[in-house]
C-alpha cells in the first residue's frame, strides 16, 4: 500500500481511471461485433457499421488503443461490408 498522502491519492485516482478505461474498451468492442454480427447477417448499410468506427476514432483519440488498431479495424469493417454487398 502507499506510503504517502500523495501516494495513496494517486493509486485511487489510477482505479478510478482504470475502470473508465476498461468500460470505454468494452463499450468499443462491444460496438465492432455488433458491426460485425450486422455484416455477417449481409446487413451491410448498417448504422452499427457507422456507430463502430466512430467508437473506434474516440477510443482511438483517447488513447485507449493505438490509431493505426483503429483504422485497421475499420478498414476490416469496410472491406467485408463491401464484399457482404457484392455478392
Amino acid at each position: 500500500m502507499a506510503n504517502t498522502k500523495s501516494a495513496r491519492k494517486r493509486a485511487e485516482k489510477s482505479a478510478l481511471q482504470r475502470e473508465k478505461n476498461r468500460a470505454a474498451r468494452s463499450k468499443m468492442r462491444t460496438l465492432v461485433k455488433k458491426a460485425r454480427t450486422a455484416v455477417a447477417a449481409g446487413d451491410a448499410q448498417s448504422e452499427s457499421i457507422g456507430v463502430a468506427v466512430s467508437g473506434l476514432d474516440v477510443a482511438a483519440s483517447k488513447g485507449l488503443i493505438h490509431r493505426n488498431t483503429a483504422a485497421r479495424t475499420k478498414s476490416r469493417l469496410a472491406k467485408a461490408a463491401a464484399k457482404s454487398t457484392k455478392k
